[in-house]
């Protein structure tokens, strides 16, 4: 396919966003630990508190994360997945050798030592992707940053339900597939993931017009699996062979969307054939979504720019000075942070409320947070070029919603913990979606690796607050002990209090992306009078 496809195409860059799609689909390991996490308490014999702090551990792995951000400025694409597959291997190798009791549990910390390496094997995939394909789908940030991540948030599902499909929900299995499955992918991808130059239409015209169709082929797709997921995981146990044939369904699903870039390898075989010139032939200018706004000063050393106004290209030192960054960091705390927790906690929730299987509720998190993720992206796209809407107002949305469902979860009624994942699942979607084209907006996109890896410190300082301290703290209060030396608690009282706090946490939050919004809707008018001006002006300059 390397050779089918030639560099520099449009093909080639929309064969890259495949295979980022692709790594996508396997970069969300480090949501699954309810998967496995009763196996290593039981074998290790664990605490809730210690339990919790291992899953802390592996969240701290994301706080490395601004490795993978500073090499991303400096490394190739294929180096960062290279990196991100070989350390996922190592750390979920040696935790699958221990539930698998190959060999003896390890001393304590070094638990915490894989599952750091485990999570931070993630972020240098997302890293690779996520700046990669927004640098080259600069002018369609919200429907890329949808789709990518709407994919890590399928990736659950996807590796419990070939799981349970394949191996019966086999913990040692599904670490296995932890370790070994994502660096398979990555090193595929490592042949077609690069980056290319500016080359999209200044006019952004073009954008629109050829590039939204096949987004929206591929968004389709998107629903498709989901909804093949959650037919899936809807209608009870399943036999053998229904099983096996789900698992081959799935991976044709998967398979599908490269017959976009193919589609397009031959649309340019047959301009070529007919005389057309090569679209990615001729030489365009590409304008930022904002110019300089006069600030520029000149000196006897020559041009030096002030602090630039948000929305320009930002340094991550002049970045961090901002108001704006640390509103939409601290927001970002709050509803990331307390949706970690439940990921991280929802099989201890599950058996306190007397259900004896808990899958179900991690693959409703999954496949509902790829809707919130895929369905934000698009749509706070949309009203932005329509009405300039900030995309903070998404965010406060979902703060809102998100503390209504830590509310159901508290009341405990039958069948609430359905209802209470389904809402966290699509507002802890719509947070990761809407923050990532966001900070490439207020902050610009030369430093944009770095800077998103900072943002997402948050998530292992979210962890520990909410997960590690709050539950594991709350919950151990509450639970008795048994044989193994590990601790159990029954009942609704288990997690009450933690659901409360948390849905007071999503209230702040609320109220600091209301404020970001305020802050920042001069900028949005400017974004959307850009775009709607390029759309009549500039045309391609051809050589």
């Amino acid at each position: 396919m390397g050779g089918f496809i030639g560099p520099g195409t449009a093909a080639r860059r929309w064969l890259g966003l495949v295979t980022a799609v692709w790594v996508q689909c396997i970069s969300g390991n480090n949501y699954t630990f309810s998967n496995y996490s009763d196996s290593i308490k039981s074998l290790m014999g664990l605490t809730q508190l210690q339990l919790n702090n291992l899953s802390v551990a592996k969240d701290v792995g994301k706080a490395f994360g601004i490795l993978a951000g500073l090499a991303s400025d400096r490394l190739p694409t294929p180096v960062l997945l290279l990196i991100g597959s070989v350390e996922g291997l190592i750390g979920y190798g040696a935790q699958w050798l221990v539930v698998r009791q190959t060999i003896s549990p390890p001393p304590y910390w070094q638990m915490c030592v894989y599952l750091c390496m485990g999570g931070n094997s993630s972020t240098w995939m997302n890293t690779a992707v996520l700046v990669t394909c927004i640098r080259n789908f600069r002018r369609n940030r919200g429907p890329v940053s949808g789709l990518l991540k709407g994919f890590v948030g399928l990736s659950t599902a996807i590796f419990t339900d070939l799981c349970s499909a394949l191996f019966a929900d086999d913990p040692a299995k599904f670490l296995f597939m932890l370790a070994v499955v994502p660096f398979a992918v990555c090193c595929a991808a490592m042949l077609f993931l690069r980056e290319s130059p500016p080359s999209a239409s200044p006019a952004g015209k073009e954008d629109e017009e050829t590039e939204t169709p096949y987004f929206n082929v591929i968004n389709a797709l998107a629903v498709v699996v989901a909804v093949y997921l959650l037919a899936f995981d809807s209608t009870g146990q399943h036999g053998q062979l229904l099983s096996r044939a789900f698992s081959v369904g799935l991976i044709v699903l998967l398979a599908l969307p490269v017959a976009i870039p193919i589609y397009i390898w031959f649309q340019e075989a047959r301009s070529r054939a007919n005389g057309a010139p090569e679209l990615d032939l001729e030489v365009r200018i590409e304008e930022p979504l904002l110019k300089g706004n006069g600030n520029e000063v000149i000196t006897e050393e020559g041009e030096e720019k002030r602090r630039p106004s948000i929305g320009e290209e930002h340094t991550i030192l002049e970045a961090l000075r901002t108001v704006d960054f640390w509103i939409l960091f601290m927001s970002f705390l709050c509803g990331v942070g307390t949706g970690m927790a439940v990921m991280n906690n929802m099989g201890q929730m599950g058996l306190a409320l007397g259900y004896t299987d808990v899958s179900i509720f991690i693959s409703m998190i999954s496949i509902w947070g790829f809707f919130g993720r895929i369905g934000s992206g698009t749509i706070s796209e949309y009203f932005l070029w329509k009405s300039a809407t900030p995309r903070a107002i998404w965010n406060a949305a979902s703060q809102i919603l998100m503390a209504v469902g830590y509310i159901v979860m508290a009341v405990a009624l039958p069948g609430s913990l359905y209802i209470g994942s389904i809402i966290v699942g699509i507002c802890y979607g719509v947070r990761l979606a809407i923050t990532v084209p966001m900070a490439s907006e207020l902050f610009g996109l030369k430093y944009y690796g770095l800077i998103y890896n900072i943002i997402i410190l948050n998530i292992p300082l979210g962890s520990f607050l909410f997960s590690g301290l709050l539950a594991g703290f709350l919950y151990d209060a509450q639970a008795t002990k048994t044989p193994s030396g590990a601790n159990t608690c029954v009942g609704a009282h288990c997690y009450r209090l933690v659901f409360v706090i948390m849905a007071f946490a999503c209230i702040v939050g609320f109220g600091l992306d209301v404020l970001l919004a305020f802050r920042t809707k001069t900028l949005y008018r400017k974004i959307h009078s850009n775009k709607s001006k390029s759309k009549k002006s500039l045309q391609p300059v051809k050589c």
